[in-house]
């Protein structure tokens, strides 16, 4: 994993310009550690900074491959898991290679196919290729949106690059918010509607799409979206290629040249994934596989039962170690640490995030990178075998809005009167939803329970997903730590959102069919185990800690949060034990302590970043 940035300029020679270039790539240390690089012609910079993971030491970028003395440059991020096959078919028609990097293959297959060849790879990626003889950018994102890309046209210009930061660094993009991007925050955060950048000069490449860049503008074009058609196969097929489709993924991702490991939750998911690497290495005769895991401070103390969180994962953990025999790390945060990493991971994101669940990841990552360089994790299972409870849930499903937002009415009155009536919070997450809920390609006859499932799986895949995607790369990367999400490959997420819901839920469970596809490979109690999610503290001397830097900003009058939210109502909340800890602020894990956190970051961003409201 890396990351990238650059901008095309028509009107100047951007030779003269090094130094924004530098400054721009500087940015991105973190999540390229190894490497920098910069290349510079006429019209075009390109800056990139490397996390080393295949050939890390011919793999340099921006890589530079001439044909004929036509000269092609990129720069990338992300992994091509089909690289093997794709080199092969090139060299089958005459390509050289000089390297055994996926970049190479990337970079070859575009200019063996043009941009037909994004459909050719499976992967997770975003990159950008420059042709030289015809002055030409080519910027791509892979079908589901694991790698970030954003973009800009501030100031006449064709700015890009991984995360806002780099774009934020070009003397042309400003750190203006409007009212999108106040409603984004208050209304939408910490998810962010795909395609808004919520700085006013910031958009984002959406998923599945690709974009041509030349003198005569900038064209996007969709190479990839979710489709519906006609399931064909009864449970026992469909269980069969579900558990075939999963085992080639993990087979695939577990290509690296440098040290990888797995999160391990004793869920579902990760223990799937793990057992899968693990059968792998077995099979190849490869070393242990190191796991790691995360939990906090006394929360074998704390810890409540609930409907989102069932149990706590440390016996299961336990049990899944001891049945695969992996490598076991154990990872365990104290307060003050989540508390104090709330501002590395807003640095890390960008914006306001996920409170806690940010902070813990970040420094899980951190602690991860110490033993490998890369991860896998079981991101997107719930979302794409429907296994979140809003799932199963009628008051989710006839809620006329996401089901990660039931608390909006509650959210926009922590706006102050004046930002209510300019971003109209309500009327904008109510378009928002029927943009989204527009765009479900429902097959012809479906009934309307049939419609409902099918309408909740795409709200989960187009929109729920891309914020627990964006944490995963924001945190892991900001830690320089690639991780992989199996459950994001395209092939299993088409085959699986076409399932009836009957068949996914087969034996009345949640995820049913992914149970029956992993029989075998998991303890009967592990694989029937109720859904547990990233585990968060439950430790009250959080709730106190972020309640008490919320009131801090609350009490200082310099504050610029202040103008923007009814700091009375808010302050109402804050000193309110009874309401603190149960309020259902956004999603299943976000409630009293995380708005508090998340508030404090608001007021954090707008100082560090030099917010201008307007």
């Amino acid at each position: 994993m890396c990351g990238f940035t650059g901008w095309i300029d028509w009107t100047r020679d951007l030779t003269l310009h090094s130094e924004d270039l530098e400054k721009m790539t500087a940015t991105l240390a973190l999540r390229g550690p190894d490497a920098s690089g910069t290349w510079i012609s006429g019209s075009c910079a390109l800056g990139h900074r490397r996390l080393s993971v295949m050939d890390p030491e011919n793999g340099a970028q921006p890589m530079i491959r001439s044909q004929d003395g036509h000269k092609f440059v990129i720069v990338y991020n992300g992994e091509l898991y089909n690289a093997p096959e794709l080199k092969r078919e090139l060299e089958s028609r005459g390509r050289m290679f000089t390297t055994t990097c996926d970049t190479e293959v990337l970079l070859t297959a575009y200019m063996e196919w043009g941009p037909a060849a994004v459909e050719k790879f499976n992967g997770i990626f975003a990159f950008a290729i420059w042709d030289d003889q015809e002055q030409k950018l080519f910027l791509a994102r892979d079908r589901v949106g694991v790698k970030p890309l954003f973009v800009s046209h501030a100031g006449g210009q064709f700015i890009f690059g991984s995360e806002p930061k780099a774009l934020l660094a070009h003397p042309a993009v400003t750190t203006d918010v409007g009212a999108e991007g106040i409603a984004e925050i208050f209304i939408v955060g910490p998810a962010r509607t795909p395609g808004v950048g919520v700085y006013k000069d910031l958009t984002e490449l959406l998923p599945g799409k690709c974009m041509t860049i030349d003198r005569s503008g900038a064209r996007t074009h969709t190479y990839w979206e979710l489709r519906s058609w006609e399931h064909e196969h009864d449970i026992p097929q469909t269980a069969a290629r579900v558990g075939e489709l999963l085992r080639d993924t993990v087979e695939r991702q577990l290509a690296s040249d440098v040290p990888i490991g797995t999160l391990l939750s004793g869920g579902l998911d990760s223990s799937a994934l793990t057992a899968l690497a693990v059968d792998f290495y077995n099979r190849y005769g490869a070393s242990s596989l190191d796991t790691f895991s995360v939990d906090y401070v006394d929360n074998d103390i704390h810890f409540k039962s609930h409907a989102f969180q069932p149990n706590a994962d440390a016996p299961w953990i336990r049990k899944m170690v001891d049945y695969l025999g992996t490598v076991q790390h154990d990872v365990k945060f104290d307060t003050p640490e989540l508390v104090a990493a709330l501002d590395d991971a807003l640095t890390a994101r960008d914006l306001p995030g996920m409170a806690d669940v940010d902070a813990s990841l970040l420094l899980f990552c951190r602690e991860i990178k110490k033993s490998v360089t890369v991860a896998i994790s079981g991101e997107a299972a719930d979302e794409v075998f429907g296994g979140y409870p809003w799932f199963h849930r009628e008051e989710s499903l006839n809620a006329s809005t996401f089901p990660w937002a039931l608390a909006s009415g509650m959210r926009s009155e922590l706006l102050s009167p004046e930002m209510r009536e300019w971003t109209k919070p309500l009327d904008y997450i109510g378009d928002r939803y029927s943009e989204a809920v527009a765009a479900v390609p429902h097959l012809s006859g479906e009934n309307e329970a049939q419609r409902k499932m099918r309408t909740m799986s795409y709200l989960n895949i187009t929109r729920f997903m891309p914020t627990l995607l964006d944490r995963k790369d924001r945190m892991s990367m900001g830690a320089g730590l690639e991780v992989r999400v199996p459950f994001c490959d395209h092939r299993l997420i088409e085959y699986v959102f076409n399932i009836p819901w009957e068949i996914k839920t087969s034996g009345d469970r949640e995820k049913g069919i992914l149970r029956q596809s992993l029989r075998g490979s998991l303890p009967d109690e592990v694989l029937f185990r109720k859904k547990s999610p990233y585990p968060k503290t439950h430790n009250p001397n959080y709730l106190n800690a972020v309640r008490s830097k919320l009131l801090d900003v609350l009490n200082d009058s310099s504050s610029p949060i202040l103008p923007l939210i009814d700091a009375g109502k808010v302050r109402e909340i804050a000193e309110s034990d009874a309401a603190s800890s149960n309020i259902p602020w956004f999603g299943q894990l976000m409630s009293g302590p995380q708005l508090f956190a998340y508030l404090y970051q608001v007021n954090r961003w707008l100082v560090q970043y030099n917010v201008s409201v307007k």
